[in-house]
């Protein structure tokens, strides 16, 4: 994981601007949550967590589905984040409830100079080119069922297998998110 973190801070070395912001999408159970809070402990970036960004039940259309990266909820990411990366200030966006199906309570991001956005659709191309660098975490399909598994347990992993790893695959291909990464991540 080290290797990893120093490629991303070789690649920010490059990159003009006092604050800038890593994108770390990928496939479910990749390790982008763990990457990105490495990359966190070392330099003191800011963490958003697009889990936090889930479609609430009242946009889960089907025309809204059949949108490639369309169950995230990107219109609350553009207004609560977007608009607060390049400041460096301490800015604060609701957390998706999962119980209520709604945003809920509101997650702090401290001021500083990098920000962090992990998780799957972070790279989706209705944000355009927020970040100044894009890394994708890869995972083997077997490696990805065996953590799913152990994460969130058997039920949880038919779910994933029947939905939300179809929608990821789809954006991912869509958008050529892998290729168009800066860094690509495997193994860890």
């Amino acid at each position: 994981m080290q290797e990893i973190i120093d490629r991303i801070l070789q690649a920010l070395e490059g990159q003009t601007g006092r604050v800038k912001t890593v994108a770390i999408d990928g496939r479910c159970a990749a390790g982008k949550t763990t990457l990105a809070q490495a990359l966190a402990d070392a330099t003191g970036g800011g963490v958003i967590h697009m889990d936090d960004f889930f479609l609430p039940t009242g946009l889960r259309t089907a025309a809204r589905l059949e949108e490639p990266g369309g169950n995230v909820h990107y219109e609350r990411f553009a207004e609560e984040v977007l608009p607060a990366l390049g400041s460096g200030d301490a800015f604060s966006y609701r957390r998706f409830d999962c119980g209520s199906m709604q945003p809920g309570e509101e997650r702090k991001v401290p001021e500083g100079a990098l920000r962090i956005v992990e998780g799957a659709y972070s790279c989706h191309p209705r944000f355009g080119e927020y970040m100044a660098v894009r890394v994708f975490c890869d995972v083997p399909p077997g490696v990805q069922r065996r953590r799913i598994q152990a994460r969130n347990g058997e039920r949880a992993l038919e779910a994933f297998l029947e939905k939300w790893i179809p929608l990821e695959e789809r954006y991912l291909a869509a958008y050529a998110i892998r290729e168009k990464a800066h860094i690509v991540a495997e193994g860890f």
